[in-house]
């Protein structure tokens, strides 16, 4: 049995649930035979290796453990694991990768060497790095994962020229869509997006126990403070946090306040904010993930800005023609064909009718 394989399914589903710690699966054998399996709880609560040790109980004892991500050697909201896996009596710890964070970074690996456990680093390591991509940007670098999400018609728009947009995808890749929600910590749209479509921005995928998660955090960039305060997202569970420009009048903030928004005021020039002041703070509120969902403008911007991490792109097999209908990335753009982004670790995947192309604009 690949008991490294195992751990990882377990690590993915405590995504949605742990941010900011990472979702981290454990397993612990005794003589070929699975005596504890665990995954990381919400911040506060048992990390993965822990929840393996107390299933296992005395059996722990001279087993092996496999586990998705080097174990923690410091205190934070709980205790090292590394001092559970020493006093449970382990005797070898197999770890997909290191933990990138300063205060763990090998310490970890290193603690458990020299209570005498053989320790093995790098089985699995690329599909653990992808679970917990979002935490190690945000744990290296103090902001968050940025995946731009759309869907295209095969001539590549989102809309008809009448701004019609309903719908372009097809039903089982807006199912996955709700599952990306579910996630990521925080949705992000642009004022457009809002006026045109009047969307609820929350999360209809049930998680393990089939109940969702608390919502996703609302985040609608909107410089000119051009929304209505009577939009949907005012009415739905969840919190909801409008970044506007700072010349938006003191009674439209009002406006706002009183549905229950959280006003940031940013930055603004010619309308368009200061994303990479939106997104450090977004950093410092330990939002570790961001799902940009449109529209062209706001993608547009952040491509330009270097600011997107990943990008997945639904296509359906339809044709809207027409010179006036959007496309999901506008912005500045560039010159020539040769100076385009190129993704990396492109995969593809079928929804339904539809073709999911998902790539790294990073690394």
């Amino acid at each position: 049995m690949d008991y490294m394989k195992q751990a990882l399914s377990l690590a993915k589903l405590a995504l949605g649930q742990v941010s900011p710690n990472p979702a981290v699966g454990a397993i612990v054998v005794k003589d070929d035979v699975v005596v504890g399996q665990g995954y990381t709880q919400p911040p506060g609560s048992s990390h993965a290796e822990v929840m393996a040790l107390k299933q296992a109980g005395e059996k722990a004892r001279g087993g092996v453990m496999y586990v998705t991500l080097e174990p923690c050697c410091h205190f934070g909201r709980t205790p090292p694991c590394t001092k559970a896996i020493i006093a449970a009596g382990i005797s070898e710890v197999h770890m997909a990768m290191l933990d990138p964070n300063p205060l763990v970074a090998g310490r970890g690996a290193d603690e458990l060497e020299r209570a005498g456990i053989k320790t093995y680093v790098g089985e699995c390591e690329d599909e653990a790095k992808q679970i917990i991509e979002a935490y190690i940007k945000f744990i290296t670098t103090g902001m968050p994962f940025v995946t731009a999400k759309f869907a295209v018609s095969l001539d590549g728009k989102i809309a008809t020229r009448s701004g019609d947009s309903e719908w372009i995808s097809g039903i089982d890749s807006r199912k996955y869509v709700h599952y990306l929600r579910y996630t990521n910590d925080a949705i992000m749209v642009g004022a457009n997006t809002v006026i045109a479509d009047n969307p609820h921005l929350t999360c209809r995928y049930a998680g393990k126990g089939g109940t969702a998660k608390k919502q996703p955090l609302r985040v609608i960039v909107d410089g000119r403070g051009r929304i209505s305060p009577e939009a949907q997202i005012f009415g739905e569970s969840g919190k909801t946090l409008l970044a506007l420009g700072k010349s938006v009048a003191p009674e439209k903030k009002r406006a706002f306040s009183q549905v229950g928004a959280e006003l940031l005021e940013l930055p603004a020039e010619e309308g368009l904010l200061d994303l990479k002041s939106l997104l450090k703070t977004l950093g410092e509120r330990e939002i570790t993930s961001v799902l940009v969902e449109g529209g062209g403008i706001l993608l547009g911007s952040l491509v330009d800005f270097h600011l997107v991490d990943k990008v997945i792109a639904f296509i359906t097999p339809i044709i809207i023609g027409g010179e006036g209908a959007k496309t999901p990335v506008a912005g500045i753009g560039i010159e020539k064909v040769s100076d385009a982004i190129k993704l990396k670790r492109v995969s593809v995947e079928k929804f339904g009718e539809d073709v999911m192309i998902s790539g790294y604009v990073k690394g």
